[in-house]
């Protein structure tokens, strides 16, 4: 649904138990007592039909007669009862229960709804959000709130835990307490049967209360809504996910767990990458990875320096940073000087920096100023082990103003119990990370390398793109429906290279015959050597029935070919009916290497993209990696880097390297394939032979998604360029597009160009410049949510005319816009066409309201504003002027 009403889930005044009871041990009675425990100010009010009074309180009999309009109801009543009490509560206007009962999948008679849709039907005429069911309940320590059955209150904190599973809920909530671990929110989701991971993610990745969003996933319903979601929250604060159901037969019974289907792993990695949220395997590591996300310097680079008094530990570190595939900063010559002037003799002059067991406080200060300067050094992980001669409270009180101080990040593991716990408590209350082994360190250390990725993922501006390919998008639908006419799954080899062709992958010659005659005539005409592969709708795997020939030299050969292999798929698959015969131009390129793209249909996530080492054995490897499209040429990039094909692609002893951007020029096009056919649900070019001189396709196989199938969505809306326009203005032609990736060098020379007044109407700050970090953001923009018009004169390069952007909430029913011209087109026009075209844009979108911002002192926006049928109206201050659009 959206975030709508939500405030009155998680910050309610009010709250009705429908349930409550005195009878010991059951649902109603612990949610009664929690809630009156936990020191909620607002008035709680039990509702019980039989029972005037409950806990020695007033209670009422049914929620007609409640004393005022609770803001949050929860429920605790058998599942038939749950739909009309929805009901009530919407008369009641109650616009948030949690629904605590189970059983709501069960049905009354077998042709009826489910209590769940009865529940949500209920529910829907007034907008009231229903967390559940089937759910523990919810935890809001900041407001005393404790409306759940769990057996002990959470801590305050700044952490939001979010949870598909009760008895895990209940677990944590122990776990946090004994650790000292607080939370702003502890939410079990249940069943999700109305506020999802997409709403939950929503809501707090704006909550100032909540500094960090941990969550315990089973599996994703909406993956749009999800991802959208996700990709807001990761840009304002860490997510951390834990996800069970690595294993497939975790996977299975997470889906039976959740009544969901539970995608592939892998492709949930992906999702993750591409939101920039971090997953880690344990809910341990859950917690670890949101202390130092929290608490440690931005992560700027990979390269970690070990500072150690004692060599083992420093050695354990070392290893465990290895086998994790970390970087080990290499010490320039320059360093190593530094080190040395402050060092003994004996010191182990190299990373780890092992400055000896004896090293007094002032040792430990001076080595770790030297790293801290060192410009190869990114990070420092500081391990230190007891010793009889300093006190390491003595060492801590010296260290840990220089590590405070560090502009890198840095993280501390003091070794050891009662003698370093004082040091490990200075260090907790400087803010730095602080870990009790040195495995659990650098697992650490990698966590923030592994979030620092994904979220330059978010905030790269990707280089210019090269001019679009142009796809024949009508002759790739005509052949999808030539096959679903004939009732076909696959396209045969022919279509499928004429797919690719059709998307511009270079392919090999490929043309189908009829019969041996036929197949002769052709091969003279492609030239010698030939394949020869057999086309049947019921035979995909031709090579495992002896259907595929290979270096056919001559008409002969080719004749005999087609004899030898009619028979023997007559003899192998009598049920096979044959097309003909695919005559294929052999194609002769001995140093190229062999690579697999691919998509498939996750069905959570959508359409898949694959990249990796191809080849016969590709399922016996896994020198492969995933990603979600659309993709760029940046993101295309990086899942290249990611596939382990880079090192094969490089130059080896006598032969020349391949050509890498041959392979993103695959990757980009298979993505837009992607984007533009929902008709295919999987595709495998294998191989895809690449060298010096660029690549082609080999082979390629496409099956079509069964006729009637809904096909599900990509999980990130693609670029519209069905929005794309051109205009002419005051005698120019100007192209209106929705804003791309790749326009961030555009945006920001367009800003560059602005001047000071310009940029402060449109910043309501004086600025000599946008950050990096908002270019990326105003680039790479969620076309499900929010929409940026740019203005690109087509007489002038890449130069930027103007542009105008919205940002919708995500209920769709407000949306703020700001518009910037630049100078030399001032008063020319351009604003109404662009604030016009976005107009149109929002309604076709069924946004309700538009509002935005401007300085009283902006008189050209204002007229504007008005001329569009804006209200303006003045703030209640007189510093800015409100513009409504309703």
């Amino acid at each position: 649904m959206s975030v709508r009403n939500l405030e009155y889930l998680f910050r309610p005044a009010s709250v009705a138990l429908v349930g409550a009871s005195d009878r010991p041990g059951s649902v109603g009675q612990v949610v009664f007592r929690n809630l009156r425990e936990g020191g909620f100010a607002g008035p709680i009010w039990p509702v019980n039909r039989r029972h005037r009074q409950v806990g020695g309180e007033q209670a009422w009999p049914d929620v007609a007669s409640l004393p005022g309009r609770p803001d949050l109801a929860v429920i605790c009543t058998p599942a038939p009862t749950v739909p009309e009490l929805i009901d009530q509560l919407g008369r009641k206007g109650a616009r948030a229960a949690v629904v605590l009962s189970a059983g709501l999948k069960n049905r009354a008679a077998p042709d009826a709804p489910s209590y769940e849709q009865q529940m949500l039907d209920a529910a829907r005429p007034w907008l009231l959000r229903i967390l559940g069911p089937n759910c523990i309940g919810l935890l809001l320590p900041g407001l005393g709130l404790n409306a759940s059955f769990a057996p002990a209150p959470g801590l305050t904190g700044p952490l939001a835990f979010v949870t598909q599973s009760g008895a895990l809920a209940t677990a944590m909530l122990d776990w946090a307490r004994g650790r000292g671990i607080g939370f702003s929110h502890f939410i079990s989701m249940g069943d999700s049967a109305d506020v999802d991971f997409g709403d939950v993610l929503d809501y707090l990745g704006s909550e100032a209360n909540t500094r960090a969003i941990l969550m315990y996933a089973e599996s994703v319903k909406a993956a749009r809504k999800f991802m959208s979601a996700a990709r807001a929250a990761a840009r304002n604060k860490p997510v951390i996910v834990v996800k069970s159901g690595r294993a497939p037969e975790g996977a299975r019974a997470a889906a039976s767990h959740t009544g969901a289907l539970a995608g592939s792993d892998l492709v949930f990695d992906a999702a993750v990458r591409r939101a920039g949220m971090l997953r880690v395997d344990t809910l341990e590591d859950l917690f670890d990875a949101a202390e130092t996300l929290a608490r440690a310097r931005r992560v700027a680079g990979e390269r970690i320096a070990i500072l150690t008094n004692g060599g083992g530990a420093g050695v354990l570190a070392a290893d465990a940073l290895s086998l994790q595939g970390g970087t080990l900063a290499e010490l320039s010559a320059a360093t190593l000087a530094a080190l040395d002037a402050v060092l003994p003799a004996t010191w182990s002059r190299g990373n780890p920096v092992d400055i000896i067991g004896d090293a007094p406080a002032q040792r430990y200060v001076d080595a770790l100023g030297a790293l801290l300067q060192a410009p190869e050094v990114d990070a420092v992980l500081f391990v230190h082990a007891p010793t009889a001669l300093v006190p390491a409270p003595e060492i801590a009180q010296a260290c840990v103003p220089v590590l405070q101080g560090s502009r890198k990040p840095v993280l501390t593991c003091w070794l050891g119990g009662p003698a370093v716990a004082a040091a490990r408590t200075l260090s907790a209350q400087a803010g730095l990370p602080s870990y009790a082994t040195p495995e659990r360190a650098v697992a650490a250390w990698l966590q923030m390398v592994t979030h620092a990725r994904n979220q330059r993922a978010l905030q790269e501006i990707a280089p210019a793109e090269s001019p679009n390919f142009e796809a024949d998008r009508a002759a790739a639908l005509a052949l999808l429906e030539t096959a679903a006419r004939e009732g076909r799954e696959w396209l045969d080899e022919v279509e499928a290279k004429r797919l690719l062709a059709a998307y511009r992958i270079p392919v090999v010659r490929t043309e189908l015959a009829a019969d041996a005659d036929e197949a002769a005539a052709i091969a003279d005409a492609i030239g010698y050597p030939v394949a020869l592969k057999i086309v049947s709708p019921q035979i995909v795997h031709k090579s495992d029935i002896g259907g595929v020939a290979l270096n056919l030299g001559s008409a002969d050969a080719v004749r005999q070919a087609v004899q030898a292999m009619t028979e023997r798929v007559a003899q192998a698959r009598p049920d096979a009916a044959v097309k003909g015969f695919a005559v294929q131009q052999m194609v002769r390129r001995p140093g190229a290497r062999e690579v697999i793209v691919g998509l498939s249909t996750d069905p959570v996530f959508g359409p898949v993209l694959l990249c990796g080492v191809g080849g016969t054995e590709v399922e016996l490897h896994r020198r492969h990696a995933l990603a979600l499209p659309p993709l760029n040429r940046t993101l295309a990039a990086d899942l290249l880097g990611r596939s382990g094909l880079p090192p094969l692609l490089r130059a080896w002893r006598s032969r020349p390297a391949a050509d890498q951007e041959a392979v993103l020029d695959a990757l980009v096009q298979v993505s837009q394939l992607a984007c533009d056919l929902s008709g295919v649900a999987e595709l495998d070019i294998n191989p895809l032979l690449v060298d010096a001189d660029g690549a082609v396709a080999l082979d390629a196989r496409v099956r079509l998604r069964a006729p009637g199938a809904v096909a599900p969505p990509l999980a990130i809306r693609p670029y519209p360029q069905e929005l794309e326009e051109t205009f002419e203005i005051a005698g120019r032609r100007l192209s209106v597009r929705p804003i791309r990736p790749d326009d961030g060098a555009r945006l920001h020379a367009f800003y560059d160009a602005a001047t000071p007044g310009d940029l402060r109407l449109r910043f309501f700050m004086m600025r000599r410049e946008v950050p990096h970090s908002e270019l990326a953001r105003f680039s790479q923009i969620d076309y499900d949510r929010e929409m940026t018009f740019v203005a690109l004169p087509l007489d002038g390069g890449d130069t930027m005319a103007g542009e105008v952007r919205a940002i919708a909430d995500p209920d769709n029913e407000v949306a703020e816009f700001a518009i910037q011209v630049a100078r030399e087109w001032q008063g020319r026009g351009l604003g109404r066409a662009l604030l016009d075209k976005l107009l149109r844009y929002l309604r076709g979108r069924g946004t309700q309201e538009v509002v935005g911002t401007c300085l009283p002192e902006n008189a050209a926006m204002a007229s504007l504003a008005l001329r569009m049928g804006f209200e303006v109206i003045p703030g209640e201050d007189h510093t800015q002027l409100r513009l409504r659009l309703g």
